[in-house]
């Protein structure tokens, strides 16, 4: 039986404690917050062992083999250190931590204890992103990628955690080096990080805060982000994130030398884009058919899933952790590479870097237009 612990009893500690309930030959041996009420009441609501207010005497009365952090990233680094020293096994919400270094010194630390860690990415183990990665791998792009779009949107009307931090100058998110965008971008890097070939990539990034916040009075919020990425081998990819454009997008495009693919995670499809062109008027008439078909054979794929009932919101975070729960057992690989996880810290140091740095494109237009409106990071 592996036993489990909760670090963090906030909203999305439900989540793994749910998720975790459903995964067999695990138990949640006890759960932990700073604030003793939290624990209790996530205690009370899943079946968990113990409930504690320390961290420490979490370990020591609980033992657990493997500890979730489910706490603000400020505090990832520290506490997963403290897990590992332990001789705990760690899983990590996103985003993993706040800079690269202190990844790989996690990471280094895991290594050196033969102990596994983990990052919280589970969006790319939905239905249709494990699919999407089955046809990556059994070679329908001909070859590897050419060019990667990554589309992540958040809508900022429709959630209440957008509402708090709007409200609250002294919210958490807005001391973390990338503020909103710290929190949330990650989902969206690490699908463009799984597919990138190497480790230095050169990245362009352009943040502001949208018509809308500004509308409202917030100023220090850039919730718009536009970025280019491109690796050694000249493979580039763009990332959107938006709290404006709509439809409001959680999309993946991945091109290859013959073929591409499209995965819609609000609509938990994948759909294949033929790379040759048929001759004359063919092409207006064929390739809406076969995207038609393709787009009747995902209805028919999720149906079935959801008839089965193994359809639900969080599938993507249950087996990411029934992965890395096998890995444990197992002494198998990690679900999730150590390369992806410190190349989408690194992607995500650069973007705030620049970001930090960079200057009001409407107050110094004038003085120095280029500089800007771009800056270029290569690590």
């Amino acid at each position: 039986m592996l036993k489990v612990g909760i670090v963090g009893c906030g909203k999305i500690a439900d989540s793994h404690a749910s998720q975790i309930g459903k995964i067999p030959g695990c138990e949640i041996v006890g759960v932990c917050d700073r604030e003793p009420l939290m624990a209790q009441q996530l205690y009370d609501r899943y079946p968990v062992k113990q409930h504690f207010g320390d961290l420490t005497e979490l370990l020591e009365k609980s033992h657990p083999d493997v500890v979730h952090i489910t706490t603000p990233p400020q505090s990832h680094f520290e506490i997963a250190k403290i897990c590992l020293e332990w001789g705990c096994h760690v899983y990590v919400e996103k985003p993993f931590t706040l800079y690269e270094d202190e990844a790989r010194r996690l990471i280094d630390l895991a290594n050196q204890k033969n102990l596994k860690i983990t990052a919280g990415h589970d969006h790319q183990f939905s239905h249709a992103a494990i699919r999407m990665r089955s046809l990556v791998q059994g070679g329908y792009l001909g070859g590897a990628p050419v060019h990667m779009e990554s589309y992540y949107c958040y809508e900022m009307g429709a959630s209440d955690y957008a509402g708090a931090l709007l409200g609250d100058k002294n919210h958490w998110v807005r001391r973390l080096p990338g503020k909103l965008l710290h929190n949330i971008i990650s989902h969206g890097i690490a699908r463009i990080a799984e597919f990138t070939c190497g480790t230095s990539p050169q990245v362009i990034a352009h943040g502001f805060t949208s018509p809308f916040l500004k509308s409202v009075g917030e100023s220090e919020i850039i919730d718009e982000l536009r970025v280019i990425v491109c690796d050694e081998a000249s493979v580039t990819s763009y990332f959107t994130f938006s709290s404006q454009m709509r439809p409001s997008l959680h999309q993946f495009r991945l091109y290859g030398p013959k073929n591409g693919l499209i995965l819609d995670l609000n609509q938990e499809t994948v759909i294949k884009l033929r790379g040759a062109r048929y001759k004359s008027y063919v092409e207006k008439f064929v390739p809406p058919v076969t995207m038609a078909a393709q787009y009747v054979g995902n209805l028919k794929t999720n149906l079935r899933t959801f008839l089965a009932n193994d359809f639900h919101m969080k599938f993507g975070m249950k087996h990411l952790i029934e992965s890395f729960y096998r890995s444990i057992v197992e002494d198998g690989p990690v679900p999730i590479s150590y390369r992806e996880i410190l190349l989408t810290a690194r992607i995500m140091d650069a973007i705030f870097a620049q970001l930090n740095s960079q200057v009001s494109p409407i107050r110094h237009q004038k003085e120095n237009p280029v500089q800007a409106a771009v800056s270029v990071v290569e690590r």
